[in-house]
């Protein structure tokens, strides 16, 4: 009898777990058709870090535009830019006599998974264990959650949490660390595919400032 309960248990799930495996490749197909055809990007950010002790919330403005560049003007509670150039990435916090400056290709930062809103690659070759977050509430009724882990980042980050619109924009990015600290970055005002010309992701060293070249940005 506790067999036959078991084999109708399983009976009785596999549909149900089949469909959740078909609703997560649609709605990642979705997802990278819609940023696939985006040339650039302009929204309204967030960003909420909670980590042990330490708890902080800042906002400004964030540019996307293909292939690579971002440019994220922080102005609360405090002014700073972060800004990739396609080749370089820059740190700079105004009033500092010193930027930061890293290649591309070496840089390890939180904000690096937002690459996905660059419609750079497939998001199930780049998130390992891709599956809904049922547990995890929207903060817009009718959004969905996907999780996965990134490949390639997981000595920094255990998991990786997109809120998709039904649109298939993606309206929130959570980044949980292996040292339990999270990072929420939340998007509004969300344009696409606005003009925006490659000079506006080139970095101007302010005079009287000096560069510095490190292996890693960091805030």
């Amino acid at each position: 009898m506790r067999f036959s309960a078991l084999i109708l248990a399983a009976l009785l799930t596999a549909p149900c777990l089949h469909g959740q495996t078909a609703d997560v490749a649609a709605t990642a197909r979705a997802v990278d058709d819609h940023y696939n055809q985006l040339k650039s990007f302009k929204g309204a950010f967030s960003e909420i870090y909670s980590g042990p002790g330490i708890s902080r919330s800042e906002s400004g403005t964030v540019w996307l535009k293909k292939p690579g560049r971002m440019r994220w003007e922080y102005r609360e509670p405090k002014e700073k830019l972060f800004l990739t150039d396609s080749e370089n990435a820059y740190f700079y916090v105004p009033g500092e006599r010193q930027a930061r400056k890293t290649a591309l290709k070496k840089l390890d930062d939180i904000r690096s998974p937002l690459r996905y809103l660059l419609g750079k690659a497939k998001l199930a070759k780049e998130l390992d264990h891709l599956s809904l977050a049922p547990d995890i509430t929207p903060l817009q009724p009718g959004n969905v959650v996907l999780r996965g882990v990134p490949k390639g980042m997981t000595d920094r980050i255990t998991e990786v949490m997109l809120e998709v619109s039904p649109s298939h924009q993606i309206a929130r990015i959570v980044v949980r660390g292996v040292d339990d600290a999270t990072t929420d970055f939340r998007f509004s005002e969300m344009q696409e595919n606005v003009p925006l010309a490659d000079s506006f992701f080139r970095f101007t060293l302010p005079p009287g400032v000096q560069m510095i070249q490190d292996d890693q940005v960091t805030q």
